[in-house]
């Protein structure tokens, strides 16, 4: 086997191999089961229950509607619930609280 040949494989293999953990966890993510995110302004946590949407992974409020999870679902829930008012000044730009 050539040298070519061989690095090929093994470039190829561990790609496979790294990007297997990271693919389990998002499966593991929008397979259901739950997740707990907690405050960066000392709100506390919350821990809610998730499912597989029909496009992406979904949480649900305490009043039992699902919102999508975007990206990551601990920072939807971090940002969309637990510390809503802090996200929604950030993201005006007011360093006002």
């Amino acid at each position: 086997m050539s040298p070519k040949v061989l690095l090929a494989a093994l470039v190829g293999l561990s790609a496979v191999v790294l990007a297997a953990p990271a693919d389990a966890q998002r499966k593991r993510d929008r397979s259901g089961g739950q997740v707990t995110a907690c405050s960066r302004y000392g709100h506390g946590c919350m821990t809610v229950p998730l499912r597989q949407g029909r496009f992406d992974a979904e949480y649900r409020l305490p009043n039992g509607t699902w919102m999508p999870c975007k990206q990551s679902c601990k920072d939807a829930i971090r940002e969309d619930v637990i510390d809503y008012w802090e996200t929604l000044n950030e993201r005006a730009g007011s360093g006002r609280r």
